[in-house]
């Protein structure tokens, strides 16, 4: 939290730093050096890390051509539907049958005008089918379209060692040696694949008690739940947490289960700007001093919702200020730690561990298995009486049918290569390297000119392209030159802000990691996608704003 002094309240207590330079000539980062002292293992220790942020401003000049881009297309769209409607072009799309014309519509034909008129233009770029294990490398079945992406056929050929550079895989976990999964075939030999009930019937199975009591050990926390679905524990379990007459105070960039949650419980929802303490603290503010609309009666809770990392921004949450801001106007903490958990941390234990903090300062913990341990659900942690409240509370809990036993395998082998339970420093070694492979793509992608977005320690690398022609050349040479990427714009983004977003994985090698840096270079000369000027934008400067808004 900003304050006149310059300093920084981290739990409470304040802490002067001064922002420093990167050494860059254009002052493109900032670094705002975190120094304060944490509990840990019952030992203090002294955290002294520089904490940065890239946002470079986009050209005047290509958001001018991003939003011509969008335009003509529009206008192109509005033309093909004149021609559709008077017979002259096929359309491929679903309609309404003659003999329903007095009926409610189905298919609302404004909403589909995007998904009809843009996004199947660019369409071949998603949901390309893989044949095999998602690890540093992986095949795709090549499908080619007649119709221009309305439907694909396949040619029976296996596009082989793809190099992939858009899956969670972390830590590299998602992978298939005899060895390394051999406590998971013989899970799956005992127990079969599926439970076949809810944790509450018959699907409570003793795998699922040694994975939940691992969990706790691996987070430092007093108990732990987990799910059998990782985007349900966030839209099940958070209803569960507030209801009518609570306050939920959420990041404007949370996941999309985070907002389902949110919505799903029928407590009001406020969000703040991205990262932005000033913003949350003008909201808590103004809760506690005003109380429910109308009313003004006091709120029954109110829950801070963020992100560890945040998938498409590759930014990492500042959390010791916004513990201390919960701290200050008695507020709980929701930390969804999907992307952090694994690979944040010199444990991985996530961002948490990343700050040198105490478990005990956030008050619900949720994560997923599906990113660094290779495999799927989620968790719910923190106290005890927390969790048993949700195991007799939450739909996911109540409802939905258990984890399988293979993938609680999956996840303790995984947990326990971290945590060094398996006598080996393997786990340890995958998230250095991780962080290695992390730093030097980033490093290298800015030094060829490219404007990257998100926190230098962050396993999510966003490369802005911008224009949406560009995002499908450059996802279509690249999957050519058997490098697979995903590439994500509007409405996922800012509708000025579509890019490649690159997920590091600890299973990279350097040599593939030179190989998919020489091909992005040679094709950012080709499509000219080297944007950087190194000219600092209005948008990081988190701490300094005076426009407490959230964007639309």
């Amino acid at each position: 939290m900003a304050n006149p002094g310059g300093g920084t309240i981290c739990n409470g207590k304040l802490h002067n730093h001064q922002k420093q330079s990167n050494g860059s000539q254009h002052g493109n980062h900032k670094r705002n050096g975190i120094i304060r002292e944490a509990q840990q293992n019952g030992k203090p220790h002294l955290y002294n890390k520089p904490f940065v942020e890239s946002f470079e401003e986009v050209p005047m000049y290509v958001a001018i051509f991003t939003y011509l881009g969008y335009g003509i297309g529009t206008l192109f769209g509005y033309l093909r539907d004149f021609l559709r409607n008077h017979g002259i072009e096929k359309c491929n799309m679903a309609v309404e049958r003659k003999e329903q014309k007095d009926f409610v519509p189905l298919y609302q034909d404004f909403e589909n005008f995007y998904t009809r008129n843009l996004y199947m233009r660019v369409r071949d770029n998603w949901n390309r089918p893989i044949c095999s294990v998602p690890g540093p490398t992986f095949d795709v079945m090549e499908r080619v379209t007649d119709d221009y992406n309305w439907t694909f056929r396949f040619t029976g050929r296996i596009i082989q060692d793809v190099i992939n550079m858009g899956s969670y895989n972390y830590l590299g976990f998602a992978e298939k040696t005899n060895e390394s999964l051999t406590t998971v075939r013989n899970a799956l030999k005992k127990y079969g694949v599926g439970v076949c009930s809810s944790r509450q019937e018959m699907g409570n199975i003793d795998k699922h008690k040694e994975l939940e009591d691992l969990v706790a050990q691996f987070l430092g926390v007093e108990a732990a739940m987990v799910f059998g679905m990782g985007f349900a524990t966030n839209s099940m379990n958070i209803p569960a947490l507030v209801g009518k007459g609570c306050l939920i105070l959420s990041d404007e960039l949370n996941h999309a289960s985070i907002i389902l949650g949110a919505r799903l419980s029928r407590a009001t929802i406020w969000t703040f700007k991205h990262n932005n303490m000033q913003s949350l603290e003008k909201l808590l503010r103004e809760a506690v001093i005003y109380g429910q609309p109308r009313s003004r009666r006091a709120w029954k809770k109110i829950l801070i919702l963020v992100e560890g990392i945040y998938s498409m921004e590759g930014s990492i949450v500042r959390l010791p200020e916004i513990v201390a801001l919960k701290k200050k106007y008695k507020a709980y903490l929701y930390l969804d730690e999907a992307h952090s958990i694994g690979s944040l941390g010199p444990r991985g234990q996530g961002v948490v561990d990343y700050f040198g903090m105490d478990p005990c300062d956030v008050d619900v913990f949720m994560g997923t298995f599906t990113k660094s341990f290779g495999a799927a659900g989620g968790y719910i942690a923190g106290r005890k009486d927390l969790v048993d409240y949700l195991r007799v509370h939450s739909h996911s809990a109540v409802y939905a049918t258990s984890m399988s036993p293979p993938i609680a395998e999956q996840i303790i082998r995984s947990m326990k290569s971290l945590m060094g339970l398996d006598g080996t420093t393997n786990g340890i070694q995958r998230i250095r390297q991780l962080a290695q492979n992390t730093r030097y793509f980033r490093n290298r992608l800015n030094e060829m000119g490219f404007i990257i977005y998100g926190n230098q320690e962050s396993p999510v690398i966003p490369l802005l392209l911008y224009l949406p022609s560009k995002v499908a050349a450059f996802s279509r040479i690249l999957l050519q030159r058997k490098i697979g990427v995903v590439v994500v714009g509007f409405p996922a983004t800012p509708i000025i802000e579509a890019r490649a977003r690159f997920c590091m994985s600890s299973s990279h090698t350097r040599e593939m990691l030179d190989t998919v840096l020489k091909e992005i270079d040679e094709i950012g000369n080709i499509l000219r996608l080297k944007y950087s000027r190194h000219k600092k934008s209005a948008r990081p400067e988190l701490l300094d704003e005076t426009n407490f808004e959230p964007e639309d």
